[in-house]
């Protein structure tokens, strides 16, 4: 029997999977023995600090900790949250109240926006952005308004345009800055302003501060609860996944306004038993301990962001260095411009054998770009460069040739 389930629910309404051509070729090209440097999916490289998973292999070894979690989070991580708050923003939670361990960002995000969306209401969203963002809304059953964002834009004010031209009013903004996949970042200002426009449209924010800790050349993430009024709108969201290296794990928080986090609680009860309790030790071990090791993390990256820029520039493809996250978004060559991403996507597989992310796969807005992750060493950075040297060294003519679909 055939049910034709994406036809009969709400998995219509989610787009194809851009990503997945791209995904096709890398595969077929390893599958024939072909050696591509995978700068596409930004799914850290790294181990974890030591001392973080000796206290993994320690918790796990003791048999009450295999027993089904608490889906709020155990005590102790949220009283570690709180403190990371307060070490590192000045920011005081209660973490009773306004705090709840997730099992990743993406699941929190999501499974709040189900609490908070109902169908039919108006979520606004960057375009390009990281795509679960605008996609948990319309998994919600909501309808997505994109605002556009990039080098070139004012984001508050295409906030303003976007909210005079939509009905019904919108209900939620999520946002998430450092911005994957534009590498956009802001400042404390920015987030005074996002709050004063949450007050103003009786709009809720959700705002993911996945990238926090990964920022360069001396600029710092604000965290957008800094602002006293911030949780009146809104909740933030982190994950271990970048600053800890603990991307497989699955564990990271939502913090701020206590009805939103009552919400994301009540629904993760009925949903999950939580994270496994020996994670949540170790995490609480991260939040609470030495934070030597997150810098190193971040200087792994830099100076990886800075083998990738410094050689992109020296091909003549201008790329700017980002302030933040683990990523480099990058403007396809003019010359290459007219292939769209996915095609010079697939094109830097055929003749570079380098895979990155197209720009459509993160929202239309994003069709001239491409994005780069940073988890390749340095050895295997430098030999991408020089297999996107030849590629872009190709005449028109021979451009013409190549397969890209």
């Amino acid at each position: 029997m055939k049910f034709n389930i994406a036809e009969r629910s709400r998995m219509h309404r989610l787009p194809p999977y851009v990503f997945a051509e791209v995904n096709a070729l890398k595969m077929e090209k390893r599958w024939a023995g072909e050696d591509i440097i995978d700068l596409g999916m930004g799914n850290p490289d790294l181990a974890a600090p030591k001392h973080i998973i000796d206290k993994l292999v320690e918790a796990a070894r003791k048999k009450h900790n295999h027993r089904y979690s608490a889906s709020k989070g155990i005590t102790r991580l949220r009283e570690g949250i709180a403190e990371w708050y307060k070490r590192g923003y000045d920011v005081d939670i209660d973490p009773e109240r306004e705090a709840v361990v997730t099992i990743g960002a993406k699941e929190g995000l999501s499974h709040l926006v189900l609490v908070l969306i109902s169908p039919g209401d108006v979520v606004f969203a960057p375009n390009p952005t990281y795509p679960i963002h605008p996609y948990s809304a319309i998994i919600a059953g909501g309808d997505v308004r994109s605002v556009p964002i990039g080098p070139d834009r004012n984001f508050l004010e295409d906030l303003q345009t976007a909210v005079k031209q939509t009905w019904p009013r919108p209900k939620l903004l999520i946002i998430s800055f450092p911005h994957n996949p534009t590498t956009t970042v802001v400042d404390l200002d920015f987030f005074y302003k996002i709050v004063e426009f949450a007050k103003e449209n009786k709009m809720m924010v959700i705002h993911d501060l996945a990238y926090a800790d990964l920022t360069f050349d001396g600029y710092k993430a604000p965290s957008f609860l800094q602002v006293p009024e911030a949780r009146e709108v809104g909740v933030e969201f982190f994950s271990m996944s970048k600053s800890y290296s603990m991307a497989g794990w699955r564990v990271g928080f939502c913090v701020g306004n206590p009805e939103m986090v009552a919400g994301l609680t009540r629904i993760k009860s009925y949903l999950d038993y939580g994270v496994f309790q020996p994670i949540q030790i170790a995490a609480t071990v991260a939040l609470k301990g030495d934070q030597s090791c997150v810098s190193e993390i971040v200087s792994t990256y830099q100076s990886r962001r800075d083998i990738l820029v410094d050689g992109l520039n020296r091909l003549g493809w201008h790329t700017e260095k980002p302030k933040g996250t683990m990523f480099v978004w990058a403007h396809i060559p003019e010359q290459f411009r007219h292939m769209g991403s996915v095609k010079f996507s697939k094109y830097l597989i055929e003749e570079g054998k380098v895979a990155v992310s197209p720009g459509l796969g993160f929202g239309e807005y994003g069709d001239e770009y491409v994005r780069f992750a940073l988890v390749e060493n340095e050895l295997r950075t430098k030999q991408a460069i020089r297999g996107m040297r030849r590629a872009l060294q190709k005449s028109q003519s021979e451009i013409k040739k190549v397969r890209t679909g």
